[in-house]
């Protein structure tokens, strides 16, 4: 026999023996899953638009020529910070601590602990309390709702100290539960030592807070608690736009609110020059400490805004300033998708599932995403960066349709804004993975399987 007539038959034999091998692990991978990729995706990717900006130019804080100790403004929707004049420190807020109040006893009644008609009785700690108040007697009996009015439109002390006796057995378990909620909003600067935002010296001499630490709160944690009461309870001005309240039936005047510029005050001789448009909450505040204060907030075009001013000169330069910072947001900003709903991220379009029917499978982010931006900006320069989770490499069928896969979050630096203002959203498929058929998945194996056997024989020579 030729030399090479053997060895030709040699590696036929080979070759033979190699493809019926193949079948064991061509079954293991059918039963398994796909091979592992050999490489993998970045976890971030970034991707930039290149379209020029356009000019933007928005009146500076300064010019607004603002006589306040601190401001800020605040877009409800979003949180973003519009205008800040010192709003990071911590003042006296005088009676805006009552927004803590309020929002804590509305939660009572939202979660069910407590309704609008229970009944209240006053103790002797409301009773004795001093400053606004509605005259409230030890052993007075109101429902929550007449008290809540009282304090929510009329300021009232002894009404606030009521409820929150009410709520938590003392007015220090409430002062409690007022400074846990800080904590919980993300207010870094707030202490409350009452609810009612009277100096500890103010209160009834036997119901007073321990220590020297007084109520203070920065204009941007008023804001903040100020969004969560609109976002939270946002039937909250069936109080706050009221004009007056009869508290008792042999009262003869009612509680007037002590917002002045409530829309509804603009066919009020006395207030018309303050009222503004679309204004419908939320809280004055004042003490010799404190100076004048008011945290008001109004909506126009579905567009809210809450405004804090701190430390003016009187009841109402606080309203003067207040129209200052809040024409300064609606005259400047607008609120503008920069990312559809379902949004293709460039870069992360799709992603490998194992044992699907179709083994690529589209990503989209989970929702819009939109900025208050200077009216007119250019948002062609939104920037986005994903970032996968561990996960996300070894997925398999079945996966419903929005399974989180990562992350995406977009930034903008518009002009005429010192921020950059970002927002994370989920990167989610944006259909099911269905898992493939047996038959599919071992022939998709065998498949494999040859692909890198013949790959390998083709590097060989």
């Amino acid at each position: 026999m030729k030399p090479h007539f053997i060895r030709k038959s040699a590696a036929s034999i080979l070759v033979l023996n190699m493809l019926c091998f193949s079948l064991v692990p061509a079954m293991a991978l059918a039963e398994g899953g796909q091979t592992q990729q050999t490489t993998q995706k970045e976890s971030t990717t970034t991707t930039k638009s290149t379209t020029p900006a356009k000019g933007t130019a928005i009146p500076s804080a300064e010019s607004l020529d603002l006589k306040v100790s601190s401001a800020i403004l605040m877009d409800a929707e979003t949180g973003q910070v519009l205008l800040d004049v010192n709003g990071e420190q911590a003042l006296p807020p005088a009676s805006m601590t009552k927004m803590m109040s309020e929002y804590i006893v509305a939660e009572y009644v939202k979660q069910g602990k407590i309704s609008w008609d229970t009944v209240v009785t006053t103790g002797k700690n409301a009773a004795l309390t001093k400053g606004s108040r509605i005259f409230l007697a030890e052993g007075d009996q109101h429902t929550v709702k007449d008290l809540y009015a009282a304090m929510a439109i009329g300021s009232a002390n002894d009404a606030t100290v009521a409820l929150a006796e009410h709520v938590a057995g003392s007015e220090q378990e409430f002062v409690q539960l007022m400074n846990d909620e800080a904590k919980r909003m993300g207010m870094t600067t707030a202490h409350f030592a009452n609810s009612t935002g009277l100096d500890i010296k103010d209160m009834p001499e036997e119901f007073r807070t321990p220590g020297d630490q007084e109520t203070v709160m920065s204009a941007k944690d008023a804001a903040i608690l100020a969004r969560y009461i609109v976002t939270d309870h946002p039937d909250f001005n069936q109080f706050t736009s009221l004009q007056t309240y009869k508290f008792r039936e042999r009262d003869k005047t009612p509680i007037v609110n002590l917002n002045w510029m409530l829309e509804a005050n603009k066919d009020i001789t006395n207030f018309k020059k303050y009222a503004y448009e679309g204004l419908d909450g939320l809280k004055t505040g004042h003490t010799q400490n404190a100076g004048n204060c008011f945290t008001g907030t109004a909506v126009r075009d579905g567009h809210r805004l809450i405004s804090v001013v701190m430390g003016t000169s009187s009841d109402s330069a606080r309203f003067v300033e207040t129209r200052k910072v809040l024409d300064y947001g609606f005259n400047n900003f607008e609120t503008k998708q920069v990312v559809a709903p379902n949004a293709t991220v460039t870069g992360s379009e799709t992603i490998t599932v194992k044992k699907a029917k179709n083994t690529e499978i589209p990503l989209v982010s989970s929702q819009e995403v939109a900025f208050v931006i200077p009216k007119g900006a250019d948002i062609s320069k939104v920037e986005s960066k994903v970032t996968m989770t561990p996960e996300s490499a070894s997925l398999t069928a079945p996966l419903p349709k929005g399974t989180k896969v990562g992350t995406v979050t977009y930034t903008l630096k518009p002009d005429g804004m010192n921020q950059t203002l970002e927002k994370t959203v989920d990167l989610v498929t944006s259909q099911d993975a269905e898992k493939a058929n047996w038959f599919k998945l071992f022939m998709r194996a065998i498949g494999d399987f040859f692909s890198d056997l013949f790959n390998g024989i083709k590097n060989l020579f």
